[in-house]
């Protein structure tokens, strides 16, 4: 997740320790021997599938120069620039000082960084993967002059030295560890999604000090979903109506590839993650992090009995829309791309029966999305023809909160009912500046 901070990173992006193209962009260090290169295409995959650009890149930048705006409870601040630069980048860093950073929230000069960057989840990558890294970011990308911005967090919050007992309270320095009794395949999918990954920075509930709740699977709240700048990245544990509990190995490999499957499709943060990290997954980890996740025991959910289809009671609703007022909006705006059944037209169009996030008790990804919309799956360069529009300019806060009620009781969703005051606030929270 929180509502922490916008960028605090994606959830679902992992770390390879496998060859790949470099991303559009890359640049190649002239002269570099075979062994150098392969080191920095493999450190080009990691920074790939750890989704660095989706913080780094600042809509219509240069990739990783910074600049992208960040919400936090204090105010915004601005991501910095990470290209090779040596006056406004990290180009003056060592190895070490790049570990530093990246393992300790600590930049070169020593001053603390925000947990905007996921370090305390970047402190379980291995030394292999993190000199990979440097060697990409030192001479794989291209530099770029262009100065960091200052927050606009106002005096005394902006100080940074309290972070050092932040990180001492909930920073957990060392690499990731094989548990004993697991399998190479669920070590490895706990490698990918609680390090370079950082699962856990979106789908993770925050404590009173904005840090995650459990780092691993040993603590109960882990993945169990949060709420994160208007989104609720969704719960990945074992429930069976909010979590995966009822998504197959298939399933779920099938959402990492392209971001939607028969239960739900991608939105919000989500949206990056899969365009610009979790697709490139080869098989192999594809399968890691589906094991690992299917794994992890159910948490959370509404406390609704497991969820069985029914669409009866709906179906009379929206034969009558005239006595329902959420029936009326569902038939003018939505039944045409979800059906009378709430089926949609998985995976192009997002079915309502039975999806994890209708279901959820949290309703702020539904009231967002069908706000502001979300933006466009890019499949091997090929847009997704159908994304949801936003219906912000077109449906009032009482509308909204009828056909989101309406959805979440129908087809035996059993869901609370939306709010108009819900959809007042995060119409105000999610259009500001716009």
């Amino acid at each position: 997740m929180k509502n922490m901070l916008k960028g605090l990173g994606a959830a679902l992006c992992v770390a390879l320790p496998f060859l790949a193209q470099a991303p559009a962009g890359a640049a190649t260090p002239a002269g570099a021997g075979a062994a150098d290169q392969a080191l920095v295409q493999r450190g080009a995959y990691l920074a790939q599938l750890g989704d660095c650009a989706a913080c780094h890149t600042a809509p219509k930048g240069k990739p990783f120069a910074g600049g992208l705006p960040m919400n936090t409870p204090m105010g915004r601040i601005y991501v910095t620039n990470i290209t090779p630069d040596a006056q406004t980048g990290i180009g003056g860093y060592t190895e070490a000082d790049f570990a530093r950073a990246l393992r300790e929230g600590v930049a070169k000069d020593g001053h603390n960084l925000y947990p905007a960057m996921p370090y305390p989840s970047y402190a379980k990558v291995n030394d292999g993967d993190v000199k990979a890294l440097y060697a990409y970011f030192m001479h794989g990308v291209a530099p770029v002059q262009q100065a960091n911005r200052e927050s606009d967090i106002k005096w005394p919050l902006n100080m940074r030295w309290p972070l050092m007992f932040w990180n001492m309270a909930f920073l957990e320095k060392g690499p990731y560890r094989d548990k004993p009794g697991k399998d190479v395949a669920w070590n490895r999918g706990a490698y990918l999604v609680q390090g370079l990954g950082h699962c856990g920075s979106c789908h993770t509930p925050r404590g009173v000090g904005f840090q995650e709740s459990a780092l691993d699977e040993s603590g109960s709240a882990f993945l169990s979903g949060a709420l994160l700048d208007g989104w609720f990245a969704s719960n990945l544990t074992g429930e069976h109506n909010t979590g995966l509990g009822r998504w197959s190995d298939e399933d779920l490999r099938t959402f990492l590839k392209t971001g939607a499957n028969r239960h739900a499709s991608a939105f919000g943060a989500m949206t990056s993650v899969i365009n610009n990290s979790t697709q490139a997954l080869n098989d192999q980890d594809v399968a890691a992090v589906s094991k690992y996740l299917k794994s992890l025991p159910p948490v959370g959910g509404n406390g609704a009995p497991a969820y069985t289809y029914d669409p009866q009671a709906t179906k009379v609703s929206l034969d009558r829309p005239a006595n329902d007022a959420g029936a009326r909006v569902y038939t003018a705006y939505c039944m045409h791309c979800h059906g009378v059944d709430g089926r949609g037209f998985a995976p192009m169009l997002a079915p309502l029966a039975g999806n994890p996030n209708v279901l959820a008790k949290d309703a702020s990804s539904l009231i967002n999305v069908t706000l502001n919309g979300t933006g466009d799956l890019v499949i091997n360069g090929v847009p997704s023809p159908f994304p949801m529009p936003g219906f912000a300019a077109v449906l009032d806060d009482k509308q909204i909160a009828d056909v989101l009620s309406f959805v979440r009781a129908g087809w035996n969703n059993g869901a609370p009912a939306v709010a108009a005051a819900e959809v007042a606030k995060l119409r105000q929270s999610t259009q500001a500046g716009r």
